[in-house]
């Protein structure tokens, strides 16, 4: 509405003060989740995003990013939609970060014409990483058999309730080997000569922005408001852009429609909902958060 009003006024009358529209991209990375466990993805983002760069008179946008990653898919998608949107509307992308950007999170960091990081934050942790959890022995403690039937020789591959097999392991790690060689060319393409040579730097340690700048992870430290204002003038205007809200205050979908599922599809949310929380736990809790 207010945007309407804004061209509604003759130019001579406007305000010179420069609006900025604001992205926060918090959470962990990967498909799925709602309202109940809000996790991002290219669909809960791409609306958001399209929305930011609207902003017609806007010379840039601001992404706050706040992950300890996630799904390297979603990651690189979301990555990709930003850096189209911006040579599409050919705006200016900066991405300040705010506690962690790491793995997924700093895959998303990098779409950032340049990334601003607060001095305490985390960033880094440049790998692929795997984990889960075995119970070769549960199944004869409880008394249950468990029997499993394929088409295909490796379609049981990394079972939990079986011993884990050579084999399968390696064939795991090289599927993680290419995902990070993957992850190693989008770094080096949108930092290319900011990067400096360190051998650790692709290893997957992660670090405080302040050795980030000094390693060329990121280019300055501050945060959004000092920095756009420093910029732009005092007078510039952060706008953050958020999703629709339905006529009861519900937060609509990017597409416009609430997410209003039956109790028994609430319930089965709920309850899948806990092995991802505790992954997302997990995630963050390498990070000291």
């Amino acid at each position: 509405m207010s945007r309407l009003f804004d061209r509604l006024i003759p130019k001579f009358l406007r305000s010179d003060a420069v609006t900025i529209p604001v992205v926060r991209l918090h959470g962990t990375i990967m498909s799925g989740g709602g309202q109940l466990r809000p996790t991002l993805s290219l669909a809960n983002t791409a609306g958001l995003l399209e929305k930011a760069f609207s902003y017609k008179d806007a010379p840039a946008v601001a992404i706050s990013v706040n992950s300890p990653g996630g799904s390297p898919v979603q990651s690189r998608l979301i990555f990709r939609r930003i850096r189209d949107l911006a040579a599409e509307k050919n705006k200016t992308v900066l991405v300040f970060v705010e506690d962690v950007a790491a793995s997924g999170g700093y895959m998303i960091a990098v779409a950032g014409d340049e990334i601003i990081a607060d001095p305490s934050s985390i960033v880094g942790s440049i790998g692929v990483v795997s984990a889960s959890f075995g119970f070769p022995e549960l199944l004869k403690k409880l008394g249950v058999e468990r029997r499993v039937h394929t088409a295909g020789k490796n379609k049981a591959v990394l079972d939990p309730f079986q011993p884990e097999k050579k084999e399968d392991i390696e064939r795991l790690k090289a599927l993680q080997i290419e995902v990070h060689e993957t992850f190693i060319d989008l770094v080096k393409e949108r930092r290319a000569n900011r990067l400096k040579d360190d051998p650790d730097l692709f290893t997957g340690l992660f670090w405080t922005g302040k050795r980030g700048l000094e390693l060329g992870l990121v280019d300055s430290l501050g945060d959004m408001r000092s920095v756009l204002k420093g910029r732009y003038g005092e007078k510039t205007r952060l706008r953050l852009i958020t999703a629709p809200r339905g006529l009861f205050g519900r937060r609509l979908g990017v597409f416009g429609s609430s997410s209003s599922g039956a109790s028994s599809e609430i319930g089965a949310a709920l309850a899948g909902g806990l092995i991802d929380a505790a992954e997302e736990r997990a995630l963050w809790s390498r990070y000291g958060l």
